[in-house]
Parts: structure tokens; C-alpha cells; sequence
């Protein structure tokens, strides 16, 4: 077994409680954590974010000395993070929380993060620098869309499942084909078979996609009511911009719009709403496309601690088979 494998066995263990953004993961999240006397380890990608508090809907102080949380705040909104990075911290994390004694509940809807904890993932060539400038000069010279149409030339299955504005990952598909001579998916396929869910402690919250959205609705309304603009204004007065990384997470481009003078407040909210319900649309698939996922359907009213029993008696339960 190479140490690939055997990363992916002690990931394997874990739980991890996931689903789409507003689908109450933080307070099913905690009480569940207090029946496994478990460490919690962020699941999200823009929760490693300082000072992104707001749009990202981090847990907040209380929460956080309640129950320990990991990967949370760890670098700054200029810089870059890619899944690698994060699997890396991820499984350092484990170590220290077992250490501990502890159990390790991850917990967040980034669903790439998850796929590469559950299966592994291709690694990879090292960065070429210049090959990634000439294409950045490309962008700017030409536009993002010539990105995308070369990668469908060369890989469509990598094309098919990337979103056109997703430029990191676009570049980085093209950059292993000039560096392998084979496209991404092809190296990617061996991580591509999954494991039974009840083989697994890895639960989905969903709902009706009325009550989602209507979830959504509160949850909009609550970030900019609770200073959204004016977070992404401070972050803007400190670092000047964001990264591109960090610009994807919903809201923030929106209130970047906003400041510059584009876009007025009441349309920025409602992008912010559109942006958001596509965005959880999109996580559902991938949620259904891992076949570890249990998906636990829930009613508009919901009490956090019945629906983190039930999934401690399951979770238990695939100790015991």
C-alpha cells in the first residue's frame, strides 16, 4: 500500500458532515461533535480565509471555543490555496486531533475537498511558472473564453466539468497536458471509483429545494445586514484586492461590483441571491455524484440535536459491520 492509500484509509475514518451552503451544517455540526467528543476540521474553501467572515458564514468565536475548529483562517485573501495544499493540512490534522484522542469531524460543502479526503488525487507535475504567464498574458490579451474552447480540444471530459470562469483549474489542465502529453482526466480516473455509503460516516443535509431557497433568502439578508459590504471594504482597504481565489466566493465579487460603482445595492443583493441558489445547485450534483454521500433529507423545521443523534447511531453503525 503506498502512503497515498494509506492517507486515504485514515480519511476514510472520519466523519464528515456536508451539504449545500444554508442547509444547517454549523448547528448539527456542533451538537454532533459533542456526542463524538470530536475536534471539528473546516470542510470549506473560503473558511481559510482571514478576515472573510461575514460571506462565508464562518462560525464565529462562541462556536469556535465551544467546540475546536481547524483550517479556519489560516491565510491571508491574496493568496492561493489549491486542494493539494488543503488535503495536506487535512491529514496533518487528523494526526494531532487523534492524538488527542479525539474524534475528527470534518465539516463544510466543498466538495472537491471532500473527494480528494475520500479517494486521493492525482498529484501531479510541479508548477511551470512561465507556461502559467504566457497564459495569464493570453486572458488579458484575448479573453478568457479561448481558455476554455483549448480545453475542450484537448480534454473534454476536464472541460465538461469545469465551470468556463474557472481560469485556476483551466490552467492547470492545460498545463499537465503540455507537461505529460495526457490529459487530466485521463490521470484522474483512478480516483474516480468511489466506496459504498454505509461503508462510510459521510452525511449530506438536504432539503425541498423551496425550503433551500427560502434558507438562502434568510441567510443573504442576514450577511448584508450584518456588514457584508462593509467586510469586503476593509479587506479591499488592507490588501488592496483579493485574490482570484478568494474573489469566487459568493458575495465577495458581487460587493466588489458594488464599491467600484457598477452595480447598486439592491441588484447586488439580488445577484448575491441568484449566485447563491446556483451555487448550491451545483454542490447538490457533485453531492450526488459521490457515491460516499447519505444523503439525510430534513423538514423545514428541524431540531440540530434530534438530526445529530440519528447520524451518530449510523455513523456507530458502520463501526460495527
Amino acid at each position: 500500500m503506498n502512503q497515498q492509500q494509506t492517507d486515504t484509509r485514515r480519511a476514510l475514518a472520519c466523519w464528515y458532515l456536508t451539504g449545500a451552503t444554508a442547509s444547517g451544517k454549523t448547528g448539527v455540526s456542533l451538537e454532533l461533535a459533542k456526542r463524538l467528543d470530536a475536534e471539528i476540521v473546516s470542510l470549506d474553501s473560503m473558511a481559510i480565509y482571514r478576515g472573510m467572515d461575514i460571506g462565508t458564514a464562518k462560525p464565529g468565536p462562541f462556536q469556535q471555543a465551544e467546540i475546536p475548529h481547524h483550517l479556519i483562517d489560516i491565510i491571508d485573501p491574496p493568496d492561493s490555496f489549491s486542494v493539494s495544499q488543503y488535503r495536506e493540512a487535512a491529514l496533518e490534522s487528523i494526526e494531532q486531533i487523534r492524538g488527542r484522542g479525539k474524534q475528527v469531524l470534518f465539516v463544510g460543502g466543498t466538495a472537491l475537498y471532500l473527494k480528494a479526503l475520500l479517494r486521493g488525487m492525482f498529484q501531479g507535475p510541479p508548477a511551470d511558472w512561465d507556461f502559467r504567464n504566457a497564459i495569464e498574458a493570453e486572458i488579458t490579451g484575448m479573453g478568457a473564453e479561448i481558455l476554455h474552447e483549448r480545453l475542450q480540444m484537448i480534454d473534454p471530459v476536464s472541460a465538461y466539468s469545469l465551470h468556463p470562469n474557472d481560469h485556476r483549474r483551466i490552467i492547470r489542465a492545460l498545463e499537465v497536458y503540455k507537461l505529460t502529453g495526457k490529459p487530466i482526466s485521463h490521470w484522474q480516473m483512478q480516483f474516480e471509483e468511489g466506496n459504498p455509503p454505509d461503508q462510510c460516516r459521510v452525511f449530506t443535509l438536504r432539503h425541498a429545494r423551496p425550503v433551500l431557497h427560502l434558507r438562502i433568502e434568510q441567510r443573504v439578508e442576514k450577511m448584508f445586514a450584518g456588514g457584508l459590504v462593509d467586510e469586503v471594504r476593509g479587506l479591499l482597504a488592507r490588501w488592496d484586492s483579493i485574490g482570484k481565489t478568494a474573489a469566487q466566493a459568493v458575495g465577495y465579487r458581487e460587493v466588489i461590483d458594488h464599491l467600484e460603482n457598477k452595480v447598486g445595492l439592491n441588484e447586488t443583493i439580488e445577484r448575491v441571491r441568484v449566485r447563491t441558489r446556483r451555487f448550491a445547485r451545483h454542490q447538490e450534483t457533485w453531492f450526488r455524484g459521490l457515491s460516499e454521500c447519505r444523503i439525510i433529507d430534513l423538514d423545514h423545521e428541524f431540531d440540530p440535536a434530534v438530526i445529530a443523534e440519528q447520524l451518530f447511531e449510523a455513523g456507530n453503525s458502520v463501526e460495527r459491520t
